[in-house]
């Protein structure tokens, strides 16, 4: 499976999940379905419907202190996502020009151990440095 693919499908199901429980719930919501009314639209309705149910579940989640649950909504949207673009590549642009859209309204958090990214580019005889934190460079 091409990375890209599988990076973007993640994003996308963790951005919803992180949404689900925001005002911008509804803008993201309707984001993603349209991709499927387009693409996929004979499952364009039970989308919609999943996504609520899904929505129902984490705000029962959150309010318990099931932060396992929050995991798996975000694992099985990401699946979702990830099945739609393999079906359909030509998806790609218009999901992340969605994802592009709502990622100002994601809440400010820090994100937990284990879920940073970084990418570095250097060209020439140019060098990159990157830390998730500590960092002691000794060169001569």
């Amino acid at each position: 499976m091409d990375p890209q693919i599988a990076d973007l499908a993640r994003t996308a199901g963790t951005t919803m999940v992180t949404l689900m429980a925001t005002t911008a719930w509804e803008s993201a919501r309707d984001g993603l379905v349209s991709l499927w009314q387009r693409f996929q639209p004979n499952r364009a309705d039970g989308i919609g419907e999943e996504f609520e149910a899904s929505r129902d579940d984490l705000l029962l989640a959150r309010e318990t202190g099931d932060a396992e649950s929050e995991a798996e909504l975000a694992a099985e949207w990401q699946g979702r996502v990830r099945r739609l673009l393999m079906a359909q590549p030509e998806v790609a642009d218009e999901l992340r020009r969605i994802l592009d859209e709502l990622n100002p309204r994601l809440p400010d958090q820090r994100p937990a151990v284990g879920e940073i990214r970084m990418t570095a580019e250097a060209s020439g005889s140019g060098r990159v440095y990157q830390a998730g934190r500590d960092q002691h460079i000794s060169e001569r």
